[in-house]
């Protein structure tokens, strides 16, 4: 799911109950390529309990300066509407799902 200054507020109202990830990216950024797969993956496995969506910090540059998104990649955890955990850098897939489960 693409997400971006236009629809961040749907996005986090449609979300309801269900936790949100955001991962913030660009096409140039190697780390960001190197983690995509697995926030994919994660995006299909979690499908019907966590809303993951992505931020192409080029298109889109009022969401990144909220959050103050200074590196990508950067994940950002959301809970009942609340930024309740953040992940700067590229980081394992154990770990993403660890974050992912807190979240539930």
């Amino acid at each position: 799911m693409q997400i971006n200054d236009a629809n961040f507020e749907e996005v986090k109202a449609s979300a309801g109950e269900k936790p949100m990830v955001i991962d913030f990216w660009a096409t140039w950024c190697g780390p960001c390529r190197m983690i995509a797969p697995i926030v994919d993956e994660m995006a299909e496995k979690y499908a019907d309990q966590v809303v993951i969506g992505k931020c192409d910090v080029d298109q889109s540059t009022d969401l990144p300066m909220k959050y103050g998104i200074r590196n990508i990649p950067t994940l950002l955890f959301f809970k009942n509407g609340e930024l309740v955990d953040k992940s700067v850098g590229a980081i394992p897939k154990n770990e993403l799902e660890d974050k992912i489960k807190a979240l539930l």
